[in-house]
C-alpha cells in the first residue's frame, strides 16, 4: 500500500475497514470517465460503478448515485427516491463533501457521509470496478460488497 498515492491509499484504508479484501491498484491510464476506465481495465463500460456527486436542493446535503458506465443520472427519478429534487455538485462542493476531486470519487472514505443511491443495473454483474481516490486508481468488488459498504439503496436511476 506504500506505494500507492495519498489518495487511493486514503481509499485502501477505508476499504480495509470492512474487513474484505479489496485492493486498490494505480493504472497507467485515466479511468477519470467510465469509458477511460474500461478501457485501461479490460472489462466492459456497464461493468464500472461511476461515482457521481449531487447536492440535495432543500437539504443541501451530498447524495451519491453510484451508476452502471454507460447508464446516465434521471436527476427527477432520484430525487423522487430521496424525496427532494437533486442537482448535480460543482466541482468545489464535491471535493468538500467527499475530500476527493471529480474524476476520482470512490464509493467510500467521504468527508461527509452522502445518501446513497446504486444503479440497480449494477446488480446484473458478477463483478464491478469503482474508482479509488484519483483519476487512475480503481479496485473492483461484487454488487453484493458495494451494497454492504455503502449502504446504499438500489434504485432504477434512469
Amino acid at each position: 500500500m506504500s506505494n500507492l498515492s495519498r489518495s487511493a491509499r486514503k481509499v485502501q484504508q477505508a476499504l480495509d475497514r470492512f474487513g474484505l479484501s479489496f485492493d486498490v491498484v494505480e493504472l497507467p491510464a485515466s479511468t477519470r470517465t467510465a469509458a477511460d476506465a474500461a478501457a485501461a481495465i479490460g472489462t466492459a463500460t456497464p461493468q464500472i460503478a461511476k461515482s457521481l456527486v449531487f447536492r440535495a436542493v432543500e437539504s443541501g446535503d451530498p447524495v451519491l448515485v453510484i451508476a452502471s458506465g454507460g447508464n446516465r443520472v434521471n436527476e427527477n427519478t432520484v430525487g423522487d427516491h430521496l424525496g427532494q429534487p437533486i442537482r448535480k455538485a460543482d466541482a468545489d462542493f464535491v471535493r468538500q463533501a467527499t475530500g476527493f476531486a471529480i474524476g476520482g470519487v470512490p464509493p467510500v472514505g467521504h468527508s461527509r457521509e452522502p445518501m446513497v443511491f446504486i444503479d440497480a443495473d449494477l446488480l446484473a454483474f458478477d463483478r464491478i470496478w469503482a474508482a479509488a481516490g484519483t483519476p487512475n486508481a480503481v479496485f473492483s468488488l461484487t454488487p453484493q460488497e458495494l451494497l454492504r459498504i455503502t449502504g446504499g439503496n438500489v434504485v432504477p436511476i434512469q
